[in-house]
């Protein structure tokens, strides 16, 4: 057989045996990591701390204040884990009533710029959403008995009990934050 131009007779990995393609695997594996190829998994890197995970993190309210006819209230993320993580931009937020749908559409991001922020363990970070106090320019839709949030970068939402009512069809989040600001 002439290995330049002829196909062998069966495919590579029928010919290896269970152990030469274990041992195939584990090499390629080895090559790909080497290579710098990811499989999943959030890792710190020399370019910073990995990002938050939901169960890396205890959201909650924080205070709830009106001022120059909006209402503004802070959803805190606090990371409970034992290492460093990160977040970084807006956080995703929908009202809910009691049985779990959402009222009106989620809040759109306020287009404050931002930057990463990284929580060392038990250290927080907020969001600020906002509202208008009332119906200035349109109608209040019904008021909410949960707020679902997913951290920035998360396909994952925690639901927190909370009472909020949209108006004037304004509900905007800012990014996630030190400073408090939206």
């Amino acid at each position: 057989m002439n290995p330049t131009t002829e196909r062998p007779s069966r495919p590579l990995a029928r010919r290896l045996t269970r152990r030469g393609r274990a041992a195939a695997l584990t090499a390629l594996a080895a090559a790909l990591a080497t290579a710098g190829v990811a499989w999943g998994t959030t890792t710190a890197t020399a370019a910073g701390p990995r990002t938050c995970a939901l169960n890396d993190l205890y959201v909650s309210m924080g205070h709830k204040e009106g001022a120059a006819g909006s209402l503004y209230w802070s959803v805190v993320f606090t990371n409970t884990s034992s290492t460093k993580c990160a977040l970084r931009g807006y956080p995703g937020v929908s009202v809910l009533d009691t049985a779990h749908h959402q009222i009106g559409p989620a809040a759109t991001h306020s287009g404050t710029p931002y930057s990463t922020v990284t929580l060392a363990p038990a250290h927080t970070a907020t969001a600020v959403l906002r509202t208008t106090n009332g119906p200035i320019g349109g109608p209040c839709q019904r008021t909410g008995s949960y707020l679902r949030i997913y951290p920035p970068a998360s396909h994952k939402a925690v639901l927190i009990p909370a009472h909020w009512k949209t108006c004037s069809n304004i509900f905007q989040t800012g990014p996630v934050n030190t400073e408090g600001t939206i």
